[in-house]
């Protein structure tokens, strides 16, 4: 009963901090609204939630790994993919190693593979997070993407470093040949499982959907639970349960560019997964939040069992471990750009060194969040003979005072380094754009016109000449289109700002939908005609949105 409890007032708390986000324009940015309505609720309520370790990273990281794999845009991963590996994987590696070593030489209450193990955790970053923190700035496109894509594949490599590291921890012996051989097992292993499960069930659902008709709810509730399916498969054979719910993203992104799938489907899916990625984001950081009191009692105890009597040393450990983070960051980020400029222009006889500020704001950038959380909460409660896992709740403490003193700091620091710094500007291909559209239109055009032309499966019986009247105005929209994208007078507004354009459409969509209402309150028009009404305008406006 408490754990149900518990679980609606983290849902209620993840909630009630977007209003007060919004209330408060988004300083501070609503990951630290959330901690702090997690802090309130530990403080003001008795209810304290107490997950397994293993089952809290089973219920929050499948489908979020999954989200991403499934969102993130294709091409500009292939464009930044050295940038990116450089970041997900070399980042990772050396952040273990030396963070991990600094972390044993300078906390003596923390053991080696322990250390090691929290460095793991600490490695993967939360661009989620830090979307939210420069969001009323403007992070450019393609820094937000290399972020996105590092994001995505160092959630995987960190996780397979943590485990490493527990194992070492567990059996005390770590073999460097034994670890490389599980890697690649692991690593490929993990992908095959999850492109595999995600295409024989596209493959599935394709064949009942063409047999039996689509069933928008069956598909959503599929889609939710392959991600699951992945990561569980992948774990009974041992393969990176992280890599195969990433990989089974990835192919969900390429099925459904096949377009078999009803839209309202994709519409409809779209929202449950919006409202699932913000409700498990915002549960994980109210649970910060909530047990924070808790961390900080264990870690207090487990500094003054290495012998320092003053619960000071935990901030002196948290702020170096912080500013460890951010040194490696920026010099791993420094190098990475100086070395693919040589890669790029090898011929070029000096090559300018990278815009500090811009190397800084992909530093403070790197803040860490859901996946620090959970994969350090994973680690196990006890050794095998039974006793404790040495320095947990400390390594507890240290990862969660990571991630608040990361927001704080990017809170507060990204936006006025994305002021200053020199970033390029985002030049998008409007014109690829437009002649994407053009085809669209064309390709439109010709298929009413082989509609108009065949009677024979037309969905009533009509005269030809009402026919005919029907195909013409349809038709007549996407000439007008096509006069838009493509105006005989060159000096028209085919190049125009589109959000000028997207201004008018709303206020006409917005226009619509208050008259609905207004007609439906007045019983001019009933529920049923009102609610299809609303929704042809809300499919209507949801592109816009974007």
């Amino acid at each position: 009963m408490d754990l149900f409890v518990g679980t609606l007032l983290m849902i209620l708390g993840a909630v009630a901090s977007n209003p007060i986000a919004r209330l408060l324009r988004g300083r501070p940015a609503l990951p630290i609204v959330q901690i702090a309505m997690g802090a309130l609720l530990g403080a003001f309520t008795n209810i304290s939630i107490t997950l397994n370790p293993d089952l809290f990273l089973l219920m929050f990281l499948p489908p979020l790994l999954f989200l991403d794999g499934w969102r993130v845009p294709k091409d500009d991963l292939l464009q930044n993919a050295p940038t990116i590996l450089s970041l997900a994987v070399g980042l990772v590696v050396v952040t273990v190693l030396g963070i991990g070593l600094i972390i044993h030489f300078t906390i003596p209450a923390v053991p080696l593979v322990v250390a090691f193990a929290l460095a793991a955790a600490l490695a993967p970053t939360d661009v989620v997070a830090a979307s939210a923190m420069a969001k009323s700035v403007g992070m450019p496109r393609r820094l937000l993407h290399v972020l996105e894509g590092e994001a995505l594949f160092n959630d995987a490599s960190g996780l397979v470093c943590l485990r490493f590291a527990v194992v070492a921890a567990l059996t005390g012996g770590f073999s460097f040949a034994g670890a490389l051989g599980n890697f690649i097992w692991l690593a490929l292993g993990g992908v095959a499982v999850g492109l595999a499960m995600t295409w024989t069930i596209s493959r599935i659902k394709l064949w009942v959907s063409l047999r039996y008709g689509e069933d928008s709810s069956v598909q959503i509730i599929v889609s939710l639970l392959m991600p699951y399916g992945a990561y569980l498969l992948a774990e009974q054979l041992g393969c990176s349960a992280v890599l195969a719910a990433v990989s089974a993203g990835m192919m969900m992104s390429h099925v459904e560019i096949g377009g078999t799938t009803l839209a309202i489907t994709r519409v409809r899916r779209k929202a449950l997964w919006d409202t699932l990625q913000f409700t498990l984001n915002g549960i994980v950081f109210v649970l910060l939040g909530e047990q924070l009191p808790v961390i900080l009692e264990g870690a207090v105890r487990s500094v003054r069992e290495s012998g320092h009597h003053n619960a000071g040393w935990l901030v002196v450990y948290a702020l170096g471990l912080m500013i460890a983070l951010y040194v490696l960051r920026f010099i791993w980020g420094w190098i990475a750009v100086i070395v693919s400029r040589l890669i790029r222009r090898p011929m070029v006889g000096q090559i300018r060194g990278p815009e500090l500020k811009l190397i800084a704001v992909m530093a403070v950038a790197g803040v860490r969040g859901a996946v620090t959380l959970a994969a350090v909460l994973s680690l196990p409660l006890a050794l095998p003979d039974g006793s404790p896992f040495p320095a947990r709740d400390l390594a507890i403490f240290l990862a969660s005072a990571v991630i608040v003193i990361s927001l704080v700091v990017a809170n507060i620091a990204l936006p006025r380094l994305l002021q200053s710094a020199e970033i390029p500007v985002d030049t998008p291909d409007r014109a690829r754009e437009i002649s994407a559209r053009i085809r669209t239109a064309h390709a439109a055009l010709a298929a009413i016109s082989l509609a108009a032309d065949d009677r024979g499966k037309m969905p009533t019986a009509s005269s030809d000449t009402g026919a005919l009247e029907v195909a013409a105005a349809v038709a007549d929209i996407y000439q007008r289109r096509l006069q838009r994208l493509a105006p005989i007078d060159p000096s028209q507004a085919a190049d125009a700002d589109p959000s000028i354009e997207r201004h008018f459409r709303l206020a006409a969509l917005r226009a619509e939908r208050t008259t609905i209402i207004m007609m439906a309150h007045d019983h001019e028009i009933g529920s049923e005609l009102a609610h299809r009404l609303l929704r042809e305008v809300d499919l209507g406006e949801v592109p816009l949105q974007n």
